[in-house]
Parts: structure tokens; C-alpha cells; sequence
């Protein structure tokens, strides 16, 4: 075997075990969020039918920690965790729409591989005091074929576990759900953050940063004419790509920082750069050069969006957006898809990075404008937290300070 083909089969199996342990990593996580989900379930039926207290569950944490000393997760404040996690996750809401066609395709007499008529799965899941319908886990739920109840219970918990780990929610580690609770209340925002925890793999802390920040308020908000110069299927996906405005806090620069030193800061920190972007975007390089009639013109950032299929190309600005500079991109993305865009490619598209801009006039000003743009703002440096405010001396209290450390009264003067 010669020195090309050894690494190329060195690197095939590096990737098949790499992707398998992921998936081992996926399917235990997924195990674990079912299992906290189902006694999250339990506690929460208990309770309303006992109608006990919080010194149950911290009995409860108690007497588990003696019987599984090994097994961690089992304290008190994570059992309160799971009933949370268990009532603002309600299984039938996320599963049915699933449940409801595979039922219709089982209906139909499909046999499964093994021979036997694979059951209708909601009829598998429900319970006998559950005539609504609702999804009951094991193992609360009660099984109504007293002649086979057994089997048809491990039919049940295989049926549930099988479209629970379809959720995107059950790729979400614990850690993560912990912080979701505690942040979000509403559900849908919750969900956006699962979708993006796992399509830019978020770390915990990444994970606060972006909810203070507000991702799931600001994205998609960026002013844009989007709707009107690409085609309908097109078009939401590109605007949801974006959003309004973009934090490079991490570039440690001050407001006074020109567009070379952002440019600078930003190429130095690309990873953290792309995070901040999103999901999906590869770097082409920084002032990149197009020749259009003999002239040179270079591009302050170009990126290829992969799920787009198309260039983006962005352009920062250190005043408020201004008329102008929607004709000059026009002209850089006419340009790109005359000489960089291939044929399956979907038309580039253009983002203008201002520290401020006015949306009435941004709107008049993409109205006639012809090819993608949209206008965001950026943030270089956090506001203060308001309940910060007061507590953290201003930039001309710091300077009144070290002006007065230079100069010191003179003790005995006023003797």
C-alpha cells in the first residue's frame, strides 16, 4: 500500500470512529434527558395527587443518594430540575405531530421486519385513565392489555424513546437545559436555542452570552430587502441567517476604533468572528481583490454561506449607514456573481455593518436597490447592565480619580 493510500484509509477510519462516538454521545445523552424527563413526570403526578411539599423531594434525593451512591444527578435541586424540565417539555405537544404519521403508515398493515403487525403508536402509549390521549411515560403510564403487559410496556418505552430522540431538545445537554430553565420562559424561544446549541455547538457559557445578548430577539431583524429581489423560498431562509445587531465585544477595542483595526481584530479572531456570525459561513478572505475594467477593488470580508449556497459579502462601517454605501455594495455583488458565482450557486448577498443605522432610511434606500442587502448594526463594548449602573464608577469619574492621585492636597495646608 503506498504512503497516499495508507493515509487515506488512516483518515476513513478516524472519521467512522470519530462519527461513531458521537453517536454513542447523542444516543446516552438523549438516554439520560428521557430518564430525567420521566422522573421529572412522576414527581410531578405524585405531587399533584398528594398534594406534598418540597420535603418530599429532598427525602426523596436522600433516600435515591443511598440507594445509587455512585450515580450522580440525584440530589435535590436536580430532582426540582427535572419536574421543571418535565412540565415546560410537554412530550405530547413535541411528539404527535411524529406519532400521528407513522400511526397513519402503520395503519395501513405495514409489517415490520421482525413479521409481527406493528401496532398503531398511540394506541401503544396511551393509557387506561388517559382518554384524552396524552402521552403518559413509563413508568406511570398504565398498559390496558392486561395479557401481555410486559411486553407491550417495553413496546411503549421503546415507542417513546424512539421519537423522543428526534427532538432537538434530546441533543441537548443537561448542563444547557439547566440554563435554559432558569432564563427562558417562553417555549418557543427555548426550542430556537436547543436548534442553535446544536448546529454551533455551544458551550454552556457561550450559551449565556448569547441569550444576554438576545440572540432569539435579534435574529432575523436586520433591515433588508430580502422579500422582494430573491424567490419566496429563498428569501426566509437568508433573512433568519442574519440578525440586528452583531456583538464583537470580544475584540476588546474601544469605540474610537477605526474599520482597519476592526478588520484587523476580526481576522486575528476568526473563530470567535464566525461564532458570533453563525452556523454555516467560510471564510474567504479579508479585502479581497476584484479587477473590473482594469481598477482594483477589495472587499472588506468575504464569506461563502454553505446552507445558503451563496457568497455573503460584508462591509463595516464606524459611522451611521448612509445612502452611499448600499451603491457600493451593489456594485461589489454584481461583481461577485459575474466573476465568482457559479451556476449553482444562489445570488451573493451583501451585509452592511454600521455602528448606527436609521431604519427609515435604510428602508428608502434598499426600496430600488436590486440585488440581496441587508444593514445591521455592531456593538464593539456592552451597554452596563442597568442594575450595574451606579455601582461602577464612569469613564469621568475614573478620570477625576487618577487626576486627583496625581495630585494630592497637601495635608498641612488648610494648618
Amino acid at each position: 500500500m503506498n504512503d497516499n493510500s495508507y493515509i487515506q484509509l488512516l483518515e476513513s477510519i478516524k472519521q467512522r470512529i470519530k462519527s461513531s462516538q458521537h453517536q454513542v454521545a447523542m444516543y446516552i445523552n438523549s438516554e439520560l434527558l428521557f430518564t430525567y424527563w420521566n422522573i421529572g413526570y412522576a414527581l410531578n403526578q405524585e405531587r399533584d395527587r398528594q398534594g406534598w411539599g418540597a420535603k418530599v423531594v429532598d427525602e426523596l434525593a436522600k433516600d435515591l443518594k443511598a440507594s445509587f451512591p455512585k450515580m450522580k444527578g440525584l440530589s435535590k435541586r436536580n430532582l426540582q430540575y427535572m419536574m421543571r424540565f418535565a412540565s415546560e417539555w410537554e412530550m405530547d405537544a413535541l411528539v404527535q405531530p411524529a406519532v400521528a404519521q407513522l400511526d397513519k403508515e402503520a395503519s395501513k398493515g405495514l409489517e415490520s421486519s421482525h413479521g409481527p403487525k406493528v401496532l398503531p403508536l398511540v394506541a401503544q402509549i396511551q393509557s387506561a385513565d388517559n382518554q384524552e390521549g396524552e402521552i403518559v411515560p413509563q413508568p406511570v403510564a398504565q398498559i390496558e392489555d392486561p395479557d401481555n403487559q410486559s411486553g407491550i410496556k417495553m413496546q411503549q418505552a421503546a415507542a417513546q424513546f424512539q421519537y423522543f430522540e428526534l427532538l432537538s431538545m434530546a441533543r441537548v445537554p443537561w448542563s444547557h437545559h439547566r440554563v435554559l430553565l432558569d432564563k427562558i420562559d417562553d417555549q418557543e424561544e427555548r426550542q430556537f436555542y436547543c436548534e442553535q446549541i446544536i448546529a454551533n455547538q455551544w458551550s454552556r457559557s457561550i450559551l449565556m452570552n448569547k441569550i444576554d445578548q438576545g440572540l432569539y430577539q435579534s435574529q432575523g431583524k436586520l433591515a433588508n430587502n430580502f422579500v422582494q429581489v430573491l424567490p419566496s423560498d429563498q428569501s426566509a431562509l437568508v433573512k433568519a441567517t442574519f440578525k440586528d445587531p452583531y456583538f464583537f465585544d470580544f475584540l476588546q477595542l474601544g469605540d474610537e476604533a477605526t474599520e482597519r483595526e476592526i478588520e484587523d481584530s476580526l481576522t486575528t479572531q476568526i473563530g470567535k468572528f464566525l461564532l458570533e456570525l453563525g452556523s454555516g459561513f467560510a471564510y474567504m478572505g479579508r479585502q479581497y481583490k476584484l479587477e473590473v475594467g482594469g481598477q482594483e477593488y477589495y472587499l472588506d470580508l468575504l464569506f461563502f454561506h454553505t446552507k445558503l449556497n451563496c457568497y455573503v459579502n460584508i462591509e463595516l462601517k464606524i459611522d451611521a449607514f448612509k445612502p452611499e454605501y448600499a451603491g457600493k455594495s451593489q456594485f461589489y455583488l454584481t461583481v461577485i456573481d459575474e466573476q465568482l458565482k457559479s451556476d449553482h450557486h444562489n445570488p451573493s448577498v451583501g451585509i452592511i455593518l454600521c455602528k448606527e443605522a436609521n431604519n427609515i432610511v435604510v428602508e428608502y434606500t434598499l426600496k430600488q436597490t436590486s440585488v440581496p442587502l441587508g444593514v445591521a448594526e455592531y456593538k464593539l463594548v456592552q451597554e452596563l447592565p442597568e442594575q450595574l449602573k451606579g455601582l461602577i464608577p464612569s469613564a469621568e469619574q475614573l478620570k477625576a480619580n487618577i487626576l486627583k492621585s496625581e495630585n494630592p492636597k497637601n495635608p498641612n495646608s488648610d494648618k
